[in-house]
């Protein structure tokens, strides 16, 4: 007689990092958080300076970073169906006039009602898709929005939902110590707008997407380039082609591994540190530089570690390890792959027999992965719950309450970014979207 196989039911995750942090503070559940905050409703600390709970709860904010004016009392009263339904007819009243985006690690209850998902470089993309909507509310942080800003037509307004979602990584290199260390740099190497006899300029800027809209109009006006993680090699080698070494900021992880993939050697990449003489460095180390590191970092990603990834392949054997290039160097190292948050949904899309992946980023993309996949095991290498604090500032409240605004005629939290500045850093961002990986 042969045995009827069992068939298993698929399993059912929840991908509501939000219910598991109220599960956890309450005690309905196991596991921990970083903060019993993140339970709280991200208002309670408009009013605060920092950066709210999470990730990047430590980070010194600066002295005058966009602050969220007090939410309207229904927004903050009514419950949650009843907000998820306001926004659903709000959006059906303003149909193709509003286009809502919504980043990857945005909490789950906001990106169900995100017309187009994805990361920093297919969301700036999705901003120039869409000429005839009056508006973009994008759900994400600042930069973002600016960078939408910078790539829509000038009658179309871009909204972030909260002014307090910033950036602690992008705060990390303001544009006075960006402007002091391009004079150093000058000082060192000689005129930085001269090309060389072989053509070739002496530093080339290159600025992460994850920084402040004047940081990217003063690469535009030194000849440079933006790059996203996706394409962050595309844009070294453009880089590379074009200047004898490459000052890349703000994050000095992504630099780091991606310079190392190239086969840049690791004495050839000097730190700059925007509070020491040089940047800390001698002159020697710069004269030799191929890559200048900016002393910044994701505080979400930061919290990987080698250790997380030995106990992952000790706990689940065959496991495949995939982090963000955002990581320091030894973890990207360890893992079985580094990539953007776009690689690693697509790895996972890709796989054909049912996989165990221990993920390095941030909480809500993996959980909804785990969501999305339940043929596979997938699971966050960092085992206590921290999302990144500011993109957890956006909550269903104040997308409701942004989009009913534009119901009522009123445009609220509107990103501009001035034309001295949106010129030069549009030159740079339409260059980083011709560097297709």
């Amino acid at each position: 007689m042969t045995a009827t196989p069992l068939t298993l039911a698929p399993r059912e995750i929840d991908p509501s990092v939000d219910r598991e942090i109220q599960a956890i503070v309450s005690g309905g559940t196991g596991g921990s958080t970083c903060s019993t905050d993140l339970a709280s409703n991200p208002w309670i600390f408009d009013t605060n300076p920092g950066y709210g709970p999470g990730a990047s709860m430590g980070d010194i904010i600066p002295t005058g970073a966009p602050r969220q004016g007090t939410l309207p009392q229904e927004y903050r009263d009514a419950p949650e169906e009843e907000l998820h339904e306001r926004i659903r007819a709000a959006k059906a009243t303003l149909g193709d006039r509003v286009v809502v985006l919504g980043h990857f690690y945005q909490r789950d209850e906001v990106v169900r009602h995100a017309d187009h998902v994805g990361d920093s470089f297919q969301l700036a993309g999705f901003a120039k898709q869409h000429p005839e909507a009056e508006a973009i509310v994008f759900c994400g942080v600042h930069f973002m929005a600016e960078t939408a800003d910078l790539l829509s037509t000038p009658d179309q307004a871009v909204i972030l939902p909260n002014l307090a979602a910033g950036c602690s990584m992008a705060d990390m290199a303001d544009i006075d110590q960006v402007e002091d260390c391009w004079a150093e740099l000058g000082e060192l190497y000689g005129d930085l707008d001269t090309p060389d006899a072989e053509g070739l300029l002496p530093v080339i800027p290159v600025t992460y997407m994850n920084s402040s809209a004047a940081i990217k109009g003063f690469v535009g006006r030194h000849q440079g380039i933006v790059c996203t993680s996706s394409n962050a090699r595309t844009v070294l080698e453009w880089a590379f082609a074009r200047g004898r070494r490459v000052l890349f900021f703000p994050d000095q992880h992504l630099g780091r591994n991606t310079a190392k993939a190239m086969g840049v050697p690791l004495e050839r990449m000097p730190m700059w540190n925007p509070t020491k003489p040089l940047g800390g460095s001698s002159e020697t180390e710069l004269s030799e530089a191929q890559v200048i590191l900016w002393h910044g970092f994701c505080s979400v990603h930061r919290r990987f570690t080698v250790g997380q990834i030995d106990k992952a392949r000790a706990e689940h054997p065959g496991a495949q390890v995939i982090v963000h290039p955002e990581c320091p160097m030894a973890v990207v190292d360890a893992a079985d792959a580094a990539g953007s948050t776009d690689y690693i949904r697509k790895a996972i899309q890709a796989a054909t027999e049912p996989t165990t992946f221990a993920i390095g980023t941030e909480i809500n993309l993996v959980q909804r992965l785990a969501a999305e996949h339940p043929e596979h095991e997938i699971f966050c290498l960092d085992p206590v719950v921290c999302p990144c604090s500011t993109m957890y500032r956006i909550h269903p409240g104040y997308l409701a309450w942004v989009l009913e605004s534009l119901v009522a005629g009123e445009t609220v939290n509107r990103i501009t970014v001035p034309a001295d500045v949106a010129d030069p850093a549009r030159v740079a961002l339409e260059r980083m979207l011709a560097a297709r990986p």
